[in-house]
């Protein structure tokens, strides 16, 4: 029996683009997802990091069929989510659950929390024994770290990590067994995060959780994350064990990402060397021929503009990943085409005409 819980095989959203006053044409596609497959293990956290625009938020929310997928397959458990219709899906949602980046807008201001907490129990038929319920909910918001007097508030009166927490017990209330959390500390305070972080850790632990994580700070997937899976334009490029993906990163997208992330030692930080993407990002209405990241890419070759590369284990260690010539740039036979990146070496100050704004930290 296969230790998955998720497995998604060659999943694809494409949004149409249409056009025309009287009758609605189809002009084009937006190529949210491309052909992500990965697979998220039971009791483990996924992390899923790139750049805003890349999918990830969009892959989540095809998982539980928020978006319909275009193509591909989900199978949760041995189910196939994408052929299940209506009361059966609705009903299959209660294992899957989601918390949203932003609590203050994932949040109805008109409604108290118990109120937000019991519409679930009710659209899942949970809400008949009164005595039970009141129960659950307090036992829910202990569990998070609220107290039960928290039930008679609103979502206005708490604090931005509060709040956080009160859709961290929205998700938590029906008994899911798998969260897709997308960028769930990004909108909060930098001291706030790491309470955060800790307690989806703990409750982890203690309710034997499965995590989907989206998030685009490298530092607070690695932090929490088993397994982390690197998109760009749609498709995933990398995937590897967490400590794996920051210790040798193969493909040049992961390496450019890990290369603007801050290291908190002025003397390490001054002698490593960055690489500083040139270019904007392309349209995924009209994403690039063969390798997506080929335009902006510093060791690109002329096999990349013909022929996409296919993630592919790349080792025993399981590593995967979507480069032509991962060898290559790993034992550093490939030169690197300085005129795609800004390469700052030792004791160089970062241009700021290049640097601004290209990469996420």
């Amino acid at each position: 029996m296969s230790d998955a819980l998720v497995e998604i095989d060659d999943l694809k959203v494409h949004f149409p683009i249409k056009s025309g006053l009287l009758f609605d044409r189809t002009v084009g596609h937006v190529y949210a997802v491309d052909g992500v497959s990965l697979k998220v293990r039971r009791g483990e956290t996924y992390g899923l990091v790139g750049e805003s625009g890349c999918g990830k938020s969009t892959l989540g929310r095809g998982l539980l069929r928020l978006v319909e997928p275009t193509s591909g397959t989900i199978t949760f458990d041995g189910t196939d989510v994408r052929s299940l219709k209506g009361e059966e899906m609705r009903l299959f949602r209660r294992r899957i659950q989601m918390v949203f980046q932003d609590p203050l807008a994932s949040l109805d201001p008109r409604q108290s929390v118990e109120s937000l907490l019991v519409e679930g129990l009710k659209a899942h038929g949970l809400h008949k024994d009164k005595a039970a319920m009141r129960t659950r909910l307090r036992s829910t918001l202990d569990s998070v770290g609220l107290p039960a007097s928290a039930l008679n508030r609103y979502p206005h009166e708490f604090s931005g990590g509060q709040r956080q927490r009160i859709g961290i017990a929205r998700a938590l209330v029906l008994g899911p067994e798998l969260i897709v959390a997308d960028e769930p500390v990004s909108a909060l305070d930098v001291s706030i995060q790491a309470q955060v972080v800790n307690l989806l850790g703990d409750l982890q632990d203690s309710l034997g959780l499965t995590y989907l994580v989206i998030a685009h700070d490298l530092a607070v997937v690695r932090h929490i994350s088993d397994t982390i899976g690197v998109m760009y334009l749609g498709s995933l490029v990398e995937e590897a064990d967490g400590d794996q993906l920051y210790e040798r990163p193969l493909h040049p997208y992961t390496r450019a990402l890990l290369s603007a992330v801050p290291i908190p030692d002025p003397q390490v930080e001054d002698r490593r060397e960055r690489i500083l993407l040139v270019g904007d990002l392309p349209s995924p209405a009209a994403p690039p021929s063969g390798c997506r990241f080929r335009t902006r890419c510093p060791w690109s070759q002329s096999r990349c503009v013909e022929e996409r590369p296919e993630l592919r284990v790349f080792d025993d260690s399981g590593q995967r990943v979507a480069c032509h010539f991962a060898e290559e740039i790993l034992d550093g036979s490939l030169r690197m085409h300085e005129v795609r990146a800004e390469i700052v070496r030792p004791g160089q100050d970062t241009p700021p005409e290049i640097g601004a704004g290209l990469i996420p930290t």
